[in-house]
């Protein structure tokens, strides 16, 4: 047996907001709700988008499992649809929508969702919510931390945790569901049930027609003092010819921007082919639905925000100062240690409460064995690529102190004694030849015969 579907949609943009940021569509084979976020940021405009790029589901032929793939590939494109926009103005930055979809193939309904508006089933007088909202009180409710009663008059209740927003990660709740004949289906924005309970919703959904019902529920949503846009669809599963017809429905930001105005405070207008996405957004003060629907920690949580934003901080300072200490001590380098040569591992620089270097190999070349240029090569450190080129280093030093070790040490002339002669009375003459002159008292270094320059070993101790 196949069914079909009675529907109706409306939107109300409220008695508080000045433009209606809510979207939403109906036809024989889809209902489809986006609620947009982003105030200044233009969320009329997201969920325009949304419900344009995701009506196109409206089609026979999409039947069993295959609704799974054809809604999950529906929202990933109106999702780069967003993406699309943002890079084409980046004032819509920060912008977004929800999305709740109902895909029928005459037998089963495939569920999409995204955020906080919700899908409703009444059967046999009961009412069931279909949709997991992905809010912040939401997930309070599913830990026990607070009842569903509490979550009502929560102050964080509209705090959005996953949104369609251009984002890689926005991947929708999917699910197959039953359907049968006199079940009535319900789509509608946060405007509703942030303002009116489920039992009068329940109420109002138990008897009337599909357009008397939204007239219903967006009445009690105005007088419980909504301050949001309204926005709603019902739908009966029938086994007759609809008495709504087939002819689409586009209601709320989608349908007034197809018009290519801001249209009135309550629209509904027939869908005919694919809108244009439509623009705005611009020229408007800060609109508290951008505040409202920001999608960010609550305050209450900002410390362990921002706890986390400092653990990660000083973990990668803490990594960048491990890979550092640690190629510090793959260095080397040669210097004195008293009296001796020695390699040292690490680096040759002071940090305070930190040694980067540390004696490596003592060796057994003394200091004071090194000539002049090379001992005061050691004292100043001598850098190494490696523990081989270091080792090198001493190498050379210690051939140099063994060639100044051999090298034969300076000899000097000994100076001629002069003995006394005997004193006579009168000053003997002087000879009559060139005089000789008397040997210098500085001594003369012989000629060296080793292979290490004479001034090299200069300073050798």
């Amino acid at each position: 047996m196949t069914l079909s579907l009675d529907y109706a949609a409306l939107s109300d943009v409220g008695r508080v907001r000045r433009n209606n940021e809510d979207s939403a569509y109906a036809g024989p084979h889809l209902l489809l709700l986006a609620d947009g976020m982003g105030g200044a940021a233009a969320g009329e405009v997201a969920s325009s988008a949304a419900v344009q790029v995701i009506r196109r589901l409206d089609k026979p032929g999409i039947t069993g499992p295959d609704m799974m793939e054809a809604l999950a590939g529906a929202v990933h494109r109106a999702n780069e649809r967003l993406s699309e926009l943002v890079e084409e103005d980046p004032e819509r930055e920060g912008m977004g929508s929800t999305v709740t979809a109902l895909l029928f193939d005459g037998q089963q309904l495939g569920l999409a969702h995204l955020g906080d508006s919700r899908a409703y089933r009444m059967r046999d007088g009961l009412l069931y919510q279909l949709s997991h909202d992905h809010t912040f009180v939401q997930s309070l409710v599913d830990e026990g931390r607070i009842s569903k009663e509490e979550a009502f008059t929560h102050p964080h209740r509209n705090l959005i945790l996953r949104v369609l927003d251009g984002r890689p990660d926005s991947d929708p709740d999917l699910e197959i569901l039953d359907v049968q004949a006199g079940d009535r289906l319900m789509l509608c924005s946060d405007g509703l049930p942030d303002y009116v309970s489920e039992q009068v919703i329940a109420t109002s959904m138990a008897e009337g027609t599909p357009d008397s019902v939204v007239v219903d529920l967006i009445t009690h949503a105005l007088e419980a003092g909504s301050n949001d846009n309204i926005t709603c669809v019902v739908a009966d599963v029938v086994e007759t010819e609809p008495a709504s017809g087939t002819q689409p429905q586009l209601v709320g930001a989608a349908a007034e921007l197809a018009q290519g105005g801001t249209g009135p405070a309550t629209t509904t207008m027939r869908a005919q082919g694919d809108g244009g996405d439509g623009g705005g957004g611009g020229g408007r003060g800060l609109d508290p639905e951008e505040l409202r629907y920001a999608p960010q920690a609550p305050k209450r949580f900002l410390w362990l925000r921002r706890l986390a934003v400092v653990v990660v901080i000083l973990g990668l300072i803490g990594g960048g100062g491990w890979f550092a200490y640690n190629w510090t001590q793959k260095q080397y380098y040669v210097g004195t240690d008293g009296d001796y040569v020695v390699i040292f591992k690490g680096v040759d620089q002071v940090v305070p409460g930190l040694d980067l270097s540390s004696v490596y190999e003592k060796q057994t070349l003394l200091v004071d064995k090194l000539p002049t240029y090379s001992r005061e090569q050691v004292e100043g450190t001598i850098q190494a690529d490696d523990l081989a080129a270091a080792r090198q280093i001493v190498t050379e030093l210690q051939h140099a102190a063994d060639e100044c070790a051999a090298k034969p040490k300076p000899t000097t002339t000994p100076k001629p004694t002069v003995k006394p002669s005997t004193p006579v009375s009168t000053p003997p003459k002087p000879p009559a030849t060139t005089p000789v002159s008397t040997p210098a008292s500085t001594p003369v270094s012989t000629p060296s015969n080793g292979t290490v320059n004479p001034d090299d070993c200069d300073g050798v101790r």
